[in-house]
């Protein structure tokens, strides 16, 4: 396997506080990783920073991507060069319905004018697979949706953009069972040998469906531990309680009051 993505010694901060405090992380094409971890971990912190979000400054580091570094690269280049970013709260935008949107960020990130009938039959059929009603397409981004037509919207683009990384930050988050199992669909229909999935959570919601190669432990910043989906399963079972004791009772009751 090649490897797509390399984090070295990352440490970023908001606001002048260290939230990343020394990441390492690789990842390579045709695997699907998963990073858990208790709330205020720096989960959704890591996932922003891979895109480039302005918000984060990196203090110390670098991101490299298919042997590029792109630390001090804007998002839209990032995007450009591949990187899906599916966030755990997906913004309402008014006046644009998906077609639109997806369409000029398809224009966008290929760098090619996109046809509007071909593109339109696509859009339907990627709809159908994920059991969005194709009215949908007309409909204003997100606008008035329930929390799990916002999540099955941001696995469409996701398949209709068709990165080589896509990091889906709480992508189960508020999902019914039913809605579970479609995302879920939609994730491995999108896998293969030529992309990797980095998967945020602290649910086991979609791993009952999916089968991660890497499960990461991130506790206060840093990336505690490394194994596969049994790793997932201790967590299921017993929490985060070897990590609260390893920190102590005292330091950990600090984090929780700061989330």
């Amino acid at each position: 396997m090649s490897e797509i993505l390399r984090i070295t010694g990352l440490k970023s901060q908001v606001n002048e506080k260290e939230i990343l405090k020394g990441i390492d992380l690789v990842v390579n094409k045709g695997e699907v990783h998963v990073i858990m971890g208790p709330n205020g971990a720096g989960k959704s912190t890591l996932a922003n920073v891979i895109m480039g979000s302005s918000k984060y400054e990196v203090t110390e580091g670098s991101i490299v991507f298919e042997n590029e570094d792109i630390t001090d690269e804007a998002v839209n280049i990032r995007a450009k060069k591949g990187i899906f970013l599916s966030f755990q709260s997906p913004q309402e935008i008014p006046g644009i319905n998906i077609e639109n949107f997806l369409r000029t960020a398809k224009a966008q990130v290929t760098g090619q004018p996109v046809k509007a009938i071909q593109f339109k039959k696509e859009l339907v059929e990627k709809m159908k697979e994920l059991d969005i009603d194709r009215s949908y397409a007309q409909r204003y981004l997100n606008m008035g949706y329930s929390g799990g037509e916002k999540k099955k919207n941001e696995i469409l683009q996701m398949k209709i953009l068709n990165p080589k990384l896509a990091i889906l930050d709480e992508t189960d988050s508020g999902l019914d069972v039913d809605a579970v199992k479609i995302v879920s669909k939609g994730v491995i229909d999108f896998k293969s040998e030529e992309n990797a999935i980095l998967i945020i959570t602290h649910h086991n919601n979609i791993l009952d469906y999916l089968n991660p190669d890497v499960v990461h432990i991130m506790v206060d910043g840093k990336i505690v531990e490394t194994g596969d989906i049994s790793l997932a399963r201790e967590i299921e079972k017993n929490g985060y309680i070897k990590y609260r004791e390893a920190k102590g009772e005292t330091e950990w009751k600090k984090e929780i009051k700061l989330i």
